[in-house]
């Protein structure tokens, strides 16, 4: 009999990660390769064949990447022409009001994915009610094409004033265009974001057609590779940012959605967590070999946002809010006026830690890990690849030297920085919101996080770290937990209290048919469709809004009113409840519900047999207990200080904490005497 197969993918700056998922049992297996930067797919490819037997069948694959995401950091996207009214060709550049650092005196504007040399204008005109005020001269679009074929552009976007209002002229730019230039992608603003905010609205197109070439070829390479994999019409899917998943086909008409769609996989297998568990307020942390993402579930929802800045520029988008930096396994420690650093950079799958042995030859966290006694290099990947410990500790006594200091002294000075990094990066999304991290427990995964996971907790005076099954592939594991999704919103801009309550629902009905429409094409079955609705409301006299869901049913007007009060009372600690409300956008969430087995835990594996070694905590070697993860009975309890392995990740438990499974086969981490 045929085995099926639903399979996820997530890939990072150092190791790919799959998830399988058995159709019939929910049981799942994960496995881990290196990936590899110079063409993304082929790790992919490489874990799927090591992963899934070439006879099984793959009913529904799901991946994440940062292939956007990097294109962007790197400054590696297309060449981009942008078209914008007469008039106004400086709106992206000149940028907003705000000053992204106010106190600071060096501070920049963040530079544009499209210079002002790029930029082209037409003559057109919409006014705000969404009137023709001057018709579009479509000869001006002729020296756009000569640009495009002289200069090399590779991608065109199109951003005219309140486009969002009547978008009539940018399609008749666009279809002027296409018959000139049929190879040049180009994006429509309002397509790409219909909403008001000439800048933000002009950056989210800009970008969205910087990186559309790049994303658009990766997906073209990995479709070409796992065409023999996947049944026909079901093709293969891509994590949004917004937590919900989307066909290759339409993450190539919206290469934007892609973003953040590796880290999100994290939060929304945080989210499937909460509800297992019964833990409402979740912080989850993500450390793998470049970055480390921190994330909140808050009453078992992930903490999600409309707009987002990526390297400084405005992103008019749906987002689930995940604070990233440079601290991973991979991160290199450095000297800098005489004091050490670790990260933000990293060495990656190539060369890689010292301790890899494929070139390296800079220290890093893993390298300091494996010195302290913490990495077995014998066992590190479930046995997959072998850890060069002297090569490492040589590195590290190197620049011991500079500072007086062991090789072991350092060891811990650079596993001391990146905590210190890693907790500051959870206050960032935490005590600076006014959160108490006391109130939630720490879910610590990636091939790094569960090594780190209690001297964080303990930093931040968190009482529980949950351990989650397979954490080294933990974010892949949450893309096979998510939905069909599709974000449509309006700009209906006005006073609540003479908002003809008609009106609103014929513009929520609009948007519904349109999400309808969409899924149905994507293969969703009309009964596995629902819909979110939102709309973003600000007292009068305000510049920013807050974003209030409606409840299923008939619109209460009353009662909508009464839930921004209040959500606005638990954001900023006041309100006014006396001051007229102003809406400005309507917001709706197409879902299609996707078919999946209930999770099963791991099947049990024969365990390896436990040992033990030397390894430092506090600056002391201590003789630890190393087990195996399989090892442990659900009803069993493990004391440290001992060293959990399983074939994914590495968990630390130190003097004084224990360790215990919950159903579902997650590890709790508590310390002292505390269940």
């Amino acid at each position: 009999m045929t085995r099926h197969y639903r399979v996820s993918a997530d890939i990072g700056g150092t190791f790919t990660d799959i998830v399988y998922q058995d159709c019939t049992t929910g049981a799942c297996g994960a496995a881990k390769v290196l990936s590899t930067p110079g063409d993304p797919a082929l790790a992919v490819l490489q874990g799927i064949e090591a992963a899934i037997p070439t006879e099984a069948a793959i009913d529904f694959f799901v991946h994440g990447t940062t292939v956007g995401l990097n294109a962007l950091l790197t400054r590696r996207g297309a060449k981009v022409a942008l078209l914008t009214t007469e008039n106004f060709r400086d709106i992206y550049t000149i940028q907003g009001n705000d000053r992204g650092e106010i106190f600071s005196i060096r501070w920049n504007k963040p530079e544009p994915l499209a210079p002002l040399e790029h930029t082209f204008t037409a003559r057109e005109r919409i006014a705000a009610t969404g009137e023709v005020v001057t018709a579009l001269e479509t000869s001006d679009l002729d020296r756009l094409v000569d640009a495009v074929k002289e200069e090399g552009f590779e991608a065109i976007a199109i951003a005219f004033l309140f486009s969002f209002k009547n978008p009539a002229h940018e399609l008749e730019a666009a279809e002027y265009l296409r018959a000139r230039l049929p190879d040049i992608p180009i994006g429509l603003s309002h397509r790409v974001s219909p909403e008001w905010r000439e800048f933000e609205r002009t950056s989210t197109t800009v970008m969205d057609s910087y990186l559309a070439p790049v994303v658009r070829g990766y997906l073209e390479t990995l479709i070409g590779g796992l065409d023999d994999r996947l049944p026909e019409g079901r093709g293969l899917h891509v994590m949004q940012s917004n937590g919900g998943v989307m066909t290759a086909e339409s993450a190539s008409e919206t290469p934007l959605q892609t973003l953040l769609s590796g880290p999100v996989g994290g939060a929304i297998g945080g989210r499937a967590l909460s509800a297992a568990t019964g833990r409402p307020n979740l912080i989850c942390i993500d450390m793998g070999g470049t970055s480390f993402d921190a994330s909140l579930i808050v009453d078992g929802h992930p903490s999600t946002s409309n707009e987002t800045k990526l390297e400084g520029l405005p992103v008019q988008m749906s987002v689930v809010d995940i604070h990233v930096i440079g601290a991973g396994g991979g991160s290199i420690a450095w000297e800098e006026a005489e004091a050490m650093r670790v990260g933000p950079q990293s060495a990656g799958s190539k060369p890689g830690p010292v301790c890899y042995g494929l070139g390296g030859t800079e220290p890093t966290v893993s390298d300091a890990n494996l010195v302290l006694g913490r990495l077995d290099g014998s066992n590190f990947a479930g046995g997959g690849m072998a850890l060069d410990r002297n090569t490492a500790r040589g590195a590290l006594a190197a620049m011991g030297e500079r500072f007086g200091m062991s090789a072991e002294d350092m060891a811990q000075g650079v596993v001391d920085i990146v905590n210190s990094k890693m907790a500051d990066a959870i206050r960032t999304i935490t005590v600076r919101r006014g959160i108490d991290p006391r109130d939630f427990s720490l879910v610590a995964f990636g091939g790094a996080g569960p090594a780190q996971a209690t001297a964080l907790a303990e930093e931040l005076r968190i009482g529980e770290v949950i351990i989650p099954v397979h954490p080294g592939a933990f974010s892949a594991w949450g893309m096979l937990q998510t939905d069909v999704r599709h974000d449509f919103k309006e700009t209906l801009y006005g006073f609540w209290d003479l908002m003809e309550l008609s009106h609103l629902e014929a513009a929520f009905e609009a948007l519904a048919r349109r999400g309808r429409d969409h899924l149905i094409n994507e293969g969703i079955a009309p009964g596995d469709i629902s819909f979110e609705r939102a709309i973003d409301f600000r007292y009068y006299g305000q510049e920013y809004v807050l974003t209030i869901p409606l409840p299923d049913g008939p619109i209460d007007m009353d009662c909508v009113r009464n839930g921004f009060d209040a959500a606005y009372a638990r954001q900023y600690g006041h309100n006014s409840p006396e001051n007229r409300v102003e809406m400005a956008n309507i917001r709706l969430a197409a879902l299609g519900h996707l078919p999946r087995p209930e999770n099963a835990p791991p099947a049990p594996l024969a365990a390896k047999a436990a040992r033990a070694r030397d390894v430092f905590f506090d600056g002391m070697a201590q003789p630890t207990q190393i087990l195996d993860r399989n090892a442990i009975a659900p009803d069993g309890v493990v004391h440290g200080p001992a060293i959990i392995e399983e074939a994914t990740a590495t968990t630390l438990l130190p003097p004084a904490w224990q360790a215990r499974l919950t159903e579902g086969g997650h590890l709790v981490l508590t310390k002292g005497g505390a269940s």
